[in-house]
């Protein structure tokens, strides 16, 4: 668990905040990372409400774990305006989002909106969906501190091509370079922003890693979703993988932690529970700046 204070210090987290009762989203929490992250929030209490494209599954959910279950798409901006005001009418105050969420196109595809798939669900759903929420998180402070809890995955190292951050040149690369990989990034930079932006008594904005797990969406990855020196050894990986991964409750507890600690405004921690140092890419001023103001033209509030 972890202590208050300036993003670059390192520690643990700490401190267990009273969530009884308090209303936490979790989006793309009907399966998966997000589902675990629901069950261990409704385990301290905490009234849950979680966020899926598909009906069957989300009312599974919300059978299974005691929560509220509304149905977004989050590639779908007016999904996520919908979600935003059936949120605030229902519940008035929001103590947290955790926008859990993740989007992994096997190639490069336009929305609805006009945007790249995978930009659009990994770096527009949490800018937008979190701006929308502002007045409800303020509401659901109540005297303390409403979290915004980003979660990031799979490979967020690298840089950030300004001229290929909706694929425009390249969905995926040799090694580690992926349109997943890189919109997570992405999302960890415009996080940094949200934190700078929106972070003070009432608010903090944190980034966590939890790390893997076998879960719908990576088992339905086609190979050529991986880099390309990847995909001749995925055929044998694949079926280690529930074998190593199999606890989705083992990351899950990052994002739970997070929420349960001490709040610490424009802070990344690890899968391990710890502050980590964040990706070089996402401290570039001129990036940060540019993808802001894409978000502001794409999304408009």
């Amino acid at each position: 668990m972890f202590l208050a204070g300036p993003a670059s210090a390192r520690g643990t987290l700490h401190g267990v905040v009273e969530l009884r009762e308090k209303v936490v989203l979790v989006t793309g929490g009907t399966g998966g990372i997000g589902k675990e992250t629901a069950r261990g929030l409704v385990r301290l209490g905490a009234r849950v409400v979680v966020t899926g494209r598909d009906p069957g599954r989300a009312a599974a959910v919300a059978e299974e774990l005691g929560v509220d279950a509304l149905i977004a798409d989050v590639t779908r901006q007016r999904d996520l305006r919908a979600l935003a005001e059936t949120v605030g009418e229902r519940y008035g105050g929001l103590y947290a989002l955790i926008n859990n969420a993740g989007v992994h196109p096997p190639r490069r595809e336009l929305t609805e909106d006009g945007v790249e798939s995978a930009f659009a669900g990994n770096v527009l759903a949490p800018y937008l969906l979190t701006r929308l929420l502002l007045p409800a998180l303020r509401r659901g402070a109540a005297g303390g501190t409403a979290r915004v809890v980003n979660i990031t995955g799979g490979v967020p190292r690298g840089r950030l091509d300004p001229g290929n951050l909706q694929a425009e040149r390249r969905f995926t690369g040799w090694l580690t370079d992926t349109q997943y990989n890189r919109t997570k990034l992405a999302m960890m930079a415009v996080s940094r922003t949200q934190a700078e932006r929106y972070g003070g008594p009432d608010i903090a904005v944190t980034v966590a890693y939890p790390g893997h797990a076998d879960t719908p969406m990576t088992r339905a990855l086609p190979i050529r979703t991986y880099p390309v020196l990847l995909r001749p050894v995925v055929p044998l990986v694949r079926p280690l993988m529930p074998l190593l991964w199999s606890d989705a409750s083992r990351p899950a507890r990052t994002a739970v932690r997070v929420v349960a600690a001490d709040a610490a405004n424009g802070v990344y921690v690890g899968m391990n529970g710890r502050r980590a140092r964040w990706p070089a890419a996402t401290t570039d001023p001129a990036v940060r700046d540019l993808l802001w103001t894409m978000c502001e033209r794409l999304a408009p509030a």
